[in-house]
């Protein structure tokens, strides 16, 4: 259910980079930066969403131009917005006995994958429990991603657009709240005031006049 633009580019080749001891590993700073932008669509409103998987392979290449396999990867994509250090541990296939191994020490070449989905699930895998007995591997090292994620949605406007107008209803009912108070003081002020002119007209008049006179 997800989708991309025609023109853009799911794939790529990072360019070479020499490793830098650094403690015992020897380290290599790809700094190699790639924009991905996803479109999903959601048709089955009960069905949790499958999140992107990014597939990664590491090759070597030495003086003598020969390449090797180092090891593949892959990782989920953060469903969270924002940025996101992630360090992928790798894996290469190995044959068994010690021809192969000096075969990849002085010619090249190693067993590799034809099928990347196979890191994770092969794309072809219909059952339910996926065997991988018989398949040897062995681990060699890590890769570390730095990703910054935005996320886009309708609902994050009509949520937004939902607090605005909450928003103004609630001025408005503070803007009425002040002026019935301010109407609320004038009316008692009004009834007061009705009151003592009832009152007054209700005492005798000599007793006004008197007050009056004095």
């Amino acid at each position: 259910e997800w989708s991309s633009s025609p023109s853009q580019q799911l794939s790529g080749v990072t360019q070479t980079c020499a490793t830098k001891t650094v403690g015992w590993d020897n380290v290599a700073y790809f700094c190699y930066p790639f924009t991905v932008e996803m479109f999903y669509t959601q048709e089955d409103e009960d069905s949790l969403p499958q999140w992107p998987v990014l597939y990664f392979e590491v090759l070597s290449l030495d003086f003598w131009q020969r390449y090797r396999v180092e090891g593949y990867g892959s990782l989920v994509l953060p469903a969270s917005p924002g940025v996101h250090m992630l360090t992928i541990p790798t894996w290469r296939p190995v044959e068994l006995g010690p021809v192969a191994e000096m075969r990849r020490f002085f010619i090249g070449g190693s067993p590799e994958l034809e099928d990347l989905t196979y890191i994770r699930i092969p794309s072809t895998f219909k059952g339910k429990h996926l065997s991988r007995f018989g398949f040897r591997t062995e681990t060699t090292g890590s890769v570390t991603f730095r990703l910054y994620c935005m996320q886009q949605s309708k609902a994050f406007l009509e949520n937004s657009a939902l607090r605005q107008r909450m928003q103004s209803v609630l001025d408005r009912l503070g803007g009425f709240s002040q002026q019935s108070s301010v109407y609320n003081v004038l009316e008692a002020f009004q009834r007061a005031r009705r009151r003592m002119q009832e009152a007054r007209e209700s005492l005798p008049q000599d007793l006004i006049s008197t007050s009056a006179s004095a």
